[in-house]
């Protein structure tokens, strides 16, 4: 039996990690699109995917990205995402990877 002390001690808070975390990512990775309510009570709608059980964010922005690419070269099969700045000011960097 755990005690709550031992609990609250082995408490992480759930965060959603970021498609950059990745090495690579098969654009054929399934994408799934919630609506979700942050601790303030405010509505949001975040896209992510699901790789061994952990949920990574995909920024509208790299979803924009990968479109443009796959204009070009249809063939696509795994990309990597890079980024740049912090918080607000994020840039992403989509890189085709074959």
């Amino acid at each position: 039996m755990t005690t709550i002390k031992e609990d609250a001690q082995a408490y992480v808070p759930k965060q959603i990690k970021n498609i950059t975390e990745l090495e690579a990512v098969s654009v054929a990775q399934e994408i799934k699109t919630e609506d979700r309510v942050n601790k303030d009570g405010e509505e949001y709608t975040i896209s992510f995917v699901v790789i061994n059980g952990e949920e990574y964010r995909v920024p509208n922005s790299v979803r924009e990205q990968i479109k443009n690419i796959l204009k070009v070269q249809p063939d696509l099969k795994t990309i990597k995402v890079t980024s740049t700045g912090e918080f607000l000011k994020k840039k992403y960097q989509v890189v085709p990877l074959e």
